[in-house]
């Protein structure tokens, strides 16, 4: 009788909820890595304009972070003090832009929406009459037309509310990781295994040293172009110098792209005017995006991290398409920070193959 149940046992398999099969734990193992990777890439095209909204909020603390050390360098108190100048120095430029100046701007911004609007009525008027376009096509159209090629806009800024609450989200998050940058490394690092983690302090160390040179030249290329643009333009008596050299500014934190914007929009101004001014808005756009591109691109990409034009294009395309405006604006610096992990890991796994290569030793003397 007693041999019966043994038999019985040993003839019994793992049922497909028995998680001690070790073929059973094997598969779920699998199973949840790839619903996992489904779930993760979910999560972020749901969560994408957030997700943006954080990185912003990192590069807007990369740049409040550089300007405290930089000002460091000259001024030796404490760094919350120095992060607090650098912080209200930045908001009081843009107090200063959008009130004192606001109402100047303002009045050469509806000048110039006209003068575009007139200029580029005219240019289709002449290839309507030339056939190169067909239909009537206005500006109207054709503005449409643009930016439903550039993709659709996030619910987070897709109208003026929403712009003004993610600019505010922004520089919230941005305050208080420049605040206590090692506080929200050691919160990540802390979900990680313990042999990663040294690993991944020297990855975010230098991502950040990246980040915070490439948004030093980020910002002196708009420094550059925006005033260099506006005094060129007056000197020149092209109408709405101020403005279009505000634009100018900030449209080179937009690299490739904000180039051609701002140069449409110059030559346009300088053409309502007259012939000559409008061939001195073409010299002073050749001028400056020559000092830009041979000058400060070249020794932002030597002290940080060489981007090739055409992947800095692409991926503007692709993230602008994807994610609107934001995800545009962002390009570059997330293309950067992705560079820079790899170029990281690379170099130590090179490091790591090395030191366990064993060494050859030098031959005995005959």
């Amino acid at each position: 009788m007693s041999k019966r149940p043994a038999q019985r046992e040993a003839a019994e398999q793992a049922g497909p909820i028995e998680l001690r099969d070790p073929v059973i734990r094997h598969e779920l193992k699998r199973a949840s890595v790839w619903i996992g990777l489904v779930l993760a890439v979910a999560g972020v095209i749901v969560l994408a304009q957030p997700l943006l909204l954080i990185f912003a909020g990192i590069v807007l603390a990369a740049m409040l972070d550089g300007g405290a050390r930089l000002l460091g360098r000259v001024l030796p108190i404490g760094r919350g003090w120095r992060l607090a100048i650098v912080t209200l120095a930045g908001l009081g430029f843009l107090v200063w832009t959008f009130y004192f100046a606001g109402t100047e701007l303002a009045f050469q911004a509806e000048r110039l929406r006209e003068t575009v609007t007139f200029q580029i009525n005219r240019i289709l008027d002449w290839a309507n009459g030339m056939g190169l376009v067909q239909g009537g096509v206005d500006v109207q159209q054709l503005s449409g037309q643009l930016m439903g090629s550039l993709g659709r806009l996030g619910s987070a800024v897709s109208s003026a509310l929403g712009a003004v609450a993610s600019g505010v989200m922004i520089l919230v998050i941005g305050i208080f990781i420049a605040i206590e940058p090692r506080l929200y490394q050691r919160g990540v690092a802390w979900m990680l295994p313990l042999e990663q983690r040294e690993r991944f302090y020297r990855t975010v160390s230098r991502m950040g040293f990246v980040m915070r040179r490439l948004m030093a030249g980020r910002l002196l290329g708009m420094a550059v172009e925006g005033v260099g643009t506006w005094l060129l333009l007056l000197a020149g008596g092209v109408p709405m110098a101020a403005l279009l050299g505000i634009l100018t500014g900030l449209l080179a934190f937009l690299p490739n792209i904000g180039a051609i914007i701002s140069g449409v929009l110059i030559v346009l101004a300088g053409f309502s005017i007259g012939v000559n001014e409008g061939l001195w808005a073409i010299a002073v756009y050749l001028i400056v995006q020559t000092v830009d591109g041979y000058l400060i691109v070249p020794y932002v990409a030597k002290k940080t991290v060489d981007l090739a034009p055409a992947l800095v294009l692409g991926a503007q395309l692709l993230f602008g398409a994807l994610f609107g405006i934001m995800g545009l604006m962002l390009a570059d610096p997330m293309v950067a920070m992705v560079k820079t992990a790899l170029e990281q890991k690379s170099e130590e796994d090179e490091a790591d193959a090395e030191a366990d290569r064993p060494r050859k030793r030098p031959p005995k003397p005959a």
